[in-house]
């Protein structure tokens, strides 16, 4: 599943007759996968400025909803290449191209299977 974070918007106070006009959207593109009992998680951030829409595009900030704004990424980021780099994260982690091995002159640690200790009833 992939979504959007919307993590702040930048306004400039006043522009001509608009009032507290979005310059910059911080966002973040997240993923999160499941895969048996594991779950995988890719995320990418930025920041993305808007020019000064015409009066009649205009919503007022208190009207804006998350899907416009969503929206607006949308229509100005390469989405497809966002999910593919997330997609990459996630399959980073299910296969690693590099991983650490235990150095082999070295002899591996030997945990003991320890009982629990008992919990006395009686409080001194």
């Amino acid at each position: 599943m992939k979504y959007w974070i919307i993590s702040a918007m930048d306004t400039v106070p006043k522009e001509g007759e608009l009032v507290d006009v979005v310059q910059t959207v911080h966002w973040r593109r997240d993923a999160e996968e499941v895969d048996g009992d594991k779950t995988y998680y890719g995320d990418i951030y930025g920041a993305q400025s808007f020019p000064t829409p015409h009066e009649a595009a205009f919503t007022p900030y208190a009207d804006l909803t998350f899907e416009q704004v969503c929206g607006w990424l949308e229509s100005t980021l390469d989405v497809a290449a966002l999910d593919m780099a997330l997609d990459n994260q996630i399959e980073m982690q299910k296969n690693p191209p590099i991983v650490q091995l235990p150095l082999p002159w070295q002899p591996q640690p030997v945990v003991a299977d320890l009982p629990t200790p008992e919990v006395s009833a009686q409080v001194k």
